[in-house]
């Protein structure tokens, strides 16, 4: 009867010592994890630091009753909860921390990323076709802006060292950002590079880039590329007539180089929304601004924020305003919109598809304001920039009721809160214009070309003078 009796208490006395040595080891590697993180990892950055591509960027003076819509309403039974000021994602609550610690090591950010080192592989075939099987073209994904799968691509079988010749790029003199030579490529460190940049002698091109405007440049070599290049919207470019145009390089997501004013990336997909400490409605005393110095566009943009003030304090500055901040003090300007005011109106001059300039993503989202937009589609915002970081104006039927909403966030700093908590999620990247070109000139895909570049371009439903939720409103009618 006694053995019994001791073998127990050896069970009892085994199992708790190999329960405390399991938690000491959890104590320790705990600790180990969080000793392990950088000052600059745990700290949540309160301002947001565009990394912009010279190539594309374009500077303009700081510009630019029924319900809600059930997008709204969404937004505010979410926020009716008052949770803590954490993520709510399909992967659970995540801390700064916790989401940055993956982007820490450069061995697993990729090279286009802030401090990122890894470097693409060649591109991989299908067993089935031989076709490469990365998607880098508007009919292989049509959804996707493609922008990182081109940076990331190096064609199957690719040597640089026994490339037979560099690919000629013949670009206009008004591109004056990239220097005859190959020079460009080395110092942005193109995967592909096997490339240079040529001012004439258009019959021995591989490609030759049209911006803004095609002009004579002879007859067609055989195998050669046009690639027409657009950064302002339909209403502010030509009319491309009679040309044969192979690729397109604009803002629109559709295009075969997509060239966005910005781009922003996530550290991890799953991963949009995180905890904040920073109070971002901390003594701010005003409502909305704008800086803005068109005062007719085609999109009533100014007949909307002059209803809007009708029920919250608008302050325009500029020639369409009665406030002034000259822009050789625009620092000072944007310390002023920092500090004092809530909102900013990121309105585009044109309502157009995919069209989103600096207005939103320098001026709004580059600064600890909440912008509400006008321009693009509400889509193609939701694509383009963080979730949950801006207001559309097309959520609600009027200014009346978009003001109605504005000031129930200026009474509940959680909820306005709710709109910073992007930051820290991912960067805004840059796109490596030229990198890209070199990279799909090498590439193996089937020549061709858009039987209609105007309708491509200007054709229905691109843009529109009125708003997005009136075209959607006729469309249901």
């Amino acid at each position: 009867m006694g053995l019994p009796r001791l073998s127990l208490k050896r069970c009892f006395l085994y199992a708790f010592c190999l329960t405390g040595t399991l938690l000491v080891l959890m104590n320790v590697r705990q600790k180990e994890f969080w000793h392990s993180m950088r000052p600059s990892e745990l700290a949540q950055p309160d301002t947001l630091r565009p990394a912009v591509d010279s190539t594309k960027m374009k500077h303009d003076w700081p510009a630019k009753s029924k319900r809600p819509s059930a997008q709204a309403l969404r937004t505010l039974d979410r926020t009716k909860e008052k949770l803590p000021l954490e993520t709510q994602n399909v992967t659970g609550t995540v801390s700064v921390a916790e989401n940055l610690i993956d982007s820490a090591d450069p061995s697993k950010r990729p090279w286009y990323l802030k401090g990122g080192t890894r470097r693409p592989f060649p591109a991989t075939r299908s067993r089935r076709t031989g076709r490469r099987q990365a998607r880098l073209w508007p009919e292989e994904d049509a959804y996707d802006d493609r922008i990182t799968n081109q940076l990331m691509f190096v064609p199957p079988d690719y040597n640089r060292t026994t490339e037979p010749h560099l690919k000629k790029i013949l670009v206009p003199h008004s591109m004056n950002e990239a220097k005859s030579g190959p020079d460009i490529f080395f110092q942005q460190r193109c995967p592909v590079n096997t490339c240079t940049i040529t001012r004439d002698n258009a019959a021995d091109a591989d490609l030759i880039i049209f911006k803004d405007y095609v002009t004579h440049v002879g007859r067609r070599t055989a195998n050669q590329v046009w690639m027409l290049y657009f950064l302002e919207c339909p209403y502010h470019t030509q009319s491309v007539k009679n040309a044969l145009v192979n690729w397109t390089a604009t803002y629109r997501r559709d295009s075969d180089i997509v060239a966005p004013y910005e781009r922003w990336q996530y550290y991890d997909p799953s991963v949009t929304q995180i905890q904040q400490t920073f109070n971002y409605a901390a003594n701010k005393t005003k409502k909305v601004a704008w800086f803005v110095s068109n005062c007719h566009p085609r999109n009533q943009r100014m007949h909307y924020a002059k209803e809007l003030s009708k029920y919250i304090q608008v302050d325009i500055y500029g020639a369409c305003g009665t406030l002034r901040c000259p822009r050789s003090q625009a620092q000072a300007c944007f310390e002023m919109l920092d500090a004092d005011y809530k909102f900013y109106l990121a309105f585009e001059n044109s309502n157009c598809k995919d069209y989103i300039t600096e207005k939103f993503f320098v001026n709004g989202l580059g600064h600890n304001v909440l912008p509400i937009v006008m321009g693009a589609r509400p889509r193609d915002y939701a694509r383009s920039a963080p979730y949950r970081s801006y207001i559309h104006v097309d959520e609600f039927e009027s200014p009346k009721e978009l003001a109605v909403y504005l000031h129930r966030l200026d009474k509940d700093d959680q909820l306005y809160n709710s709109y910073f908590r992007w930051k820290g999620t991912g960067e805004f990247i840059n796109t490596y214009f030229w990198c890209r070109v070199c990279a799909m000139l090498h590439d193996e895909h089937p020549p061709k070309h858009y039987t209609d570049i105007n309708e491509w371009w200007r054709g229905d439903g691109i843009c529109t003078m009125s708003s997005w939720r009136e075209i959607e409103s006729s469309r249901d009618a």
